[in-house]
C-alpha cells in the first residue's frame, strides 16, 4: 500500500518482473504528492540510451523513453493508462482491458502540465548515459474526479522504452505474468490519498 499525501513520497520502481529475457534496470523512481484538485508525479531516471521520437500527444509513448502511470479510481474496473515521454509527449486511455481502450480527448492530454528536464522536442536516439525528470501536474478531472483528497484506488508505475538499444520494463509493484503485460490490473497496488 502507497499512502500519497501533499509532501512528495518517493518510490523506486524497480521490479524487474521478466529477469531473464529482460534484465536491463535503469535508475527509475516516482515522486508522487497530491493537492486535493491535482496529483503531482516526479520522475526520475538515469538509463544507458534515451530516445525522443514522438512529436506528439497519442503516438507510440512506449517505444521511446516512457515513464508510465496507470490508475484505477473506483472499484468497476476502468482504468487508465497515461504514458509520458522523456519530452513529455502524453499517451492517454482508459478502459477494462488491454483490448479496445477508449483514448481520451485532447482537452484532458492538455490539461496536463509538463515540465521536462530534456525540453520538449524530439531528438531521436542518444545512446549514452542520461539522467532525465519529467513533472505532471494531471488535475482530478483528467480521471473523472473532484477531488483526490480520502481517495482510496488501485494503480502501478512503470518505466520502459520498447524500442531502446536495450528494451526493458520495470515496475512499482510486481507482476506475474510469462512475458511483459502492463495492463494487469490484478496485480494494482493499493494507493490512499491522505
Amino acid at each position: 500500500m502507497l499512502q500519497i499525501c501533499r509532501e512528495p513520497r518517493r518510490e523506486r520502481i524497480g521490479c524487474l518482473n521478466w529477469p531473464e529475457a529482460f534484465p536491463y534496470r535503469p535508475e527509475a523512481f516516482c515522486e508522487l504528492s497530491h493537492s486535493g484538485e491535482c496529483l503531482h508525479l516526479r520522475y526520475l531516471v538515469t538509463e544507458a540510451a534515451v530516445r525522443a521520437v514522438c512529436a506528439a500527444d497519442g503516438e507510440h509513448s512506449w517505444e521511446d523513453s516512457c515513464v508510465e502511470f496507470f490508475f484505477a479510481p473506483r472499484e468497476d474496473g476502468l482504468y487508465y493508462n497515461l504514458e509520458c515521454t522523456c519530452v513529455g509527449k502524453i499517451y492517454l486511455c482508459r478502459g477494462r482491458e488491454r483490448h479496445g481502450r477508449e483514448r481520451l480527448p485532447e482537452a484532458l492530454c492538455s490539461g496536463i502540465r509538463r515540465r521536462c528536464t530534456l525540453g520538449e522536442e524530439p531528438f531521436g536516439l542518444r545512446e549514452e548515459p542520461t539522467s532525465w525528470e519529467v513533472l505532471l501536474d494531471i488535475p482530478a478531472s483528467t480521471f473523472g474526479l473532484e477531488t483526490f483528497e480520502g481517495l482510496q484506488a488501485r494503480g502501478n508505475l512503470y518505466k520502459c522504452g520498447d524500442k531502446l538499444p536495450v528494451p526493458h520494463y520495470l515496475s512499482w509493484a510486481p507482476i506475474d505474468t510469462p512475458k511483459p503485460d502492463f495492463h494487469r490490473p490484478e496485480f494494482f497496488d493499493t494507493m490512499v490519498f491522505v
